[in-house]
């Protein structure tokens, strides 16, 4: 295999210089890698005989939790890459994966690197429903799942092999073999930089899901930018609040600390509560957190100086932070926090990076490898307009593409320019300020929900004739699903089948795209009679704190027994 040294050059040049924007900005280039495997070229040679931290999960916030070095970490990947190559798995196949954050998420993610299978992360909030889509459409033919989850697949009928985690089930093999593996392990090949390694589901604006592919150097390699943005550096305890199966879970909480070669700290709880969190923080000494603002804004409601925090970076990304909660955050501890911008189809394009002034308001400046353009429709240069990347100077943390949708990454990637569909602002300075989305997708928490795959279950309902959903504002989640609906002849409009249409979407739905608002209404239609959902946002955007209910309106918290 060739080395990894373009790889080590490229990571310790902004290491140097993690303070020094416009220098790292001038001198980073991506490393230039045709074979390459970064669990075995990169994590397996700097965890040999390393026994620093790399990997420190707590369960109980009593306990000291579970803590693995780097050698420890090369080992069991070792031994579940022999495993998973014993039951099958082999360069190019497809593997499922759902697990909480549980070591073994961690195993399989390495392991599946080494064999040069291609994974498939998937969060344990997805229904039945949502399994099958994923499994049939993602083209996977092995599963790692919890055995808690495990029961969503009872009734597929598809060839796949099923490996469990946790309690030993009927029909599925058990991962907990794995550990009885030789602990050497031979690849059977070279692997290329360019090989396929992830497949990302994203919801757009169409009913069938965009699987957003990644390859052995854009994640693995472009998160060095993500690296820099938080601004990691080796030994440090970093902490990413985030859920596995998505994105960020890849960007925070395994690519970019082990690029740092940092150690990602994990602290798991039942439900989310600010003080246990904040006596985490100390407790772990703790040294950077990644939050999403939804977080944030629940910390601030605690008196943060009284909890003597020992952190030196803090970020927040998933939606822009309100700037009052910034100040709370700095005045408190301080640290300011730094917002960053980024996509699953990319690593982190923009960010406030560390020692730098931050703009209030601002997402930061483009960030290390990433050149950033902004466009208006006719791909025209402008100073508000569209986030694009020039295709010409190509960033290494970009997808290739969406891998069962041809025309979704011709219409991405066209005429030199990969386009994000956000827009942004960009200031004299340099700064950019983030905008909105340029299409109806829209920010939930930290959870992005596609209005058509919530409508499209909605009208599944018997009463349900019509239904466009739209994002309501929400102190604590920034925005809510609502879903203004049209009522079927021979239902009547009230609270009775509210009811019924709240509980048949926490039937159908994951708990984080279930509708929380419903508003009985016409719809405003163009006269093609497309719906025009710029002009429910905007009523929602414009309306007065009172009344609390509009007429014909009703809140899931309405309905205290469907709690």
């Amino acid at each position: 295999m060739t080395t990894a040294q373009p790889f080590f050059d490229a990571r310790d040049l902004l290491l140097r210089h993690r303070t020094d924007y416009d220098r790292a900005y001038r001198e980073f280039a991506w490393p230039a890698l045709g074979e390459f495997n970064w669990a075995l070229d990169y994590f397996d040679v700097i965890a040999r005989d390393n026994h620093n931290p790399a990997l420190w999960i707590v369960d109980d916030p009593t306990g000291d939790g579970l803590r693995l070095s780097y050698a420890q970490m090369s080992e069991r990947s070792a031994r579940m890459a022999n495993f998973l190559r014993g039951v099958g798995v082999a360069r190019g196949d497809r593997l499922l994966l759902m697990l909480p954050n549980r070591v073994e998420l961690w195993d399989v993610m390495l392991a599946a690197m080494k064999l040069g299978a291609i994974v498939l992360p998937a969060t344990t909030q997805l229904s039945a429903d949502d399994v099958r889509d994923r499994v049939q459409i993602g083209g996977a033919n092995f599963a790692v799942v919890d055995s808690a989850e495990s029961a969503k697949f009872d009734a597929l009928d598809v060839p796949l092999t099923r490996i469990s985690v946790g309690t030993p089930r009927d029909g599925w093999i058990d991962l907990a073999a794995a550990y009885d593996a030789s602990p050497q392990f031979t690849p059977d090949g070279v692997t290329r930089a360019s090989d396929p390694m992830l497949l990302y589901f994203t919801s757009g604006t169409t009913s069938k899901p965009k699987l957003v592919e990644h390859t052995h150097e854009s994640y693995p390699v472009g998160h060095l930018s993500t690296m820099y943005w938080i601004g990691l550096q080796p030994n440090d305890v970093h902490w990413n609040i985030s859920s596995p199966g998505w994105a960020k879970h890849a960007w925070s909480c395994f690519f970019a600390p082990w690029n740092a070669q940092a150690c990602v700290f994990v602290f798991n709880f039942a439900r989310f509560v600010p003080k246990d969190t904040l006596d985490a923080l100390v407790r772990f000494n703790v040294t950077t957190l990644c939050a999403p603002p939804t977080v944030w804004r629940m910390l601030v409601q605690e008196p943060l100086a009284d909890y003597p925090v020992k952190l030196r970076e803090i970020v927040g990304a998933g939606e822009p932070l309100n700037p009052e909660v910034i100040e709370r955050v700095r005045h408190a501890w301080g640290i300011t926090i730094r917002d960053g911008f980024g996509q699953t189809e990319t690593t982190c394009q923009i960010g406030n990076s560390p020692g730098q002034p931050v703009v209030p308001g601002s997402m930061g400046r483009p960030l290390p490898g990433y050149r950033i353009e902004l466009l208006d429709a006719d791909d025209q240069p402008v100073t508000e307009g569209e986030i694009a990347l020039p295709l010409a100077e190509r960033p290494l943390g970009l997808m290739t593409g969406y891998a069962n949708n041809a025309n979704a990454t011709a219409q991405a990637m066209r005429n030199g320019f990969y386009r994000t569909s956000d827009v942004a602002l960009r200031r004299d300075d340099g700064y950019y300020v983030y905008v909105g989305r340029a299409d109806d997708v829209f920010k939930s928490s930290d959870y992005r929900l596609s209005p058509f795959e919530l409508e499209s279950v909605l009208i599944e309902h018997e009463a349900i004739g019509e239904a466009a959903v739209v994002p309501s504002a929400d102190a604590l989640r920034l925005a809510v699903p609502k879903a203004f609906v049209t009522v079927r002849q021979g239902y009547e409009a009230g609270p009775e089948l509210a009811r019924a249409v709240f509980a048949f979407s926490r039937e159908k739905l994951a708990p984080y795209k279930r509708i929380r608002r419903l508003q009985f209404s016409e719809l405003p239609k163009t006269i093609s009679g497309k719906i025009r959902r710029v002009e429910l946002r905007r009523r929602e955007m414009e309306r007065e704190a009172e009344p609390a209910r509009l007429p014909g309106e009703y809140w899931e918290e309405d309905f205290p027994d469907l709690r």
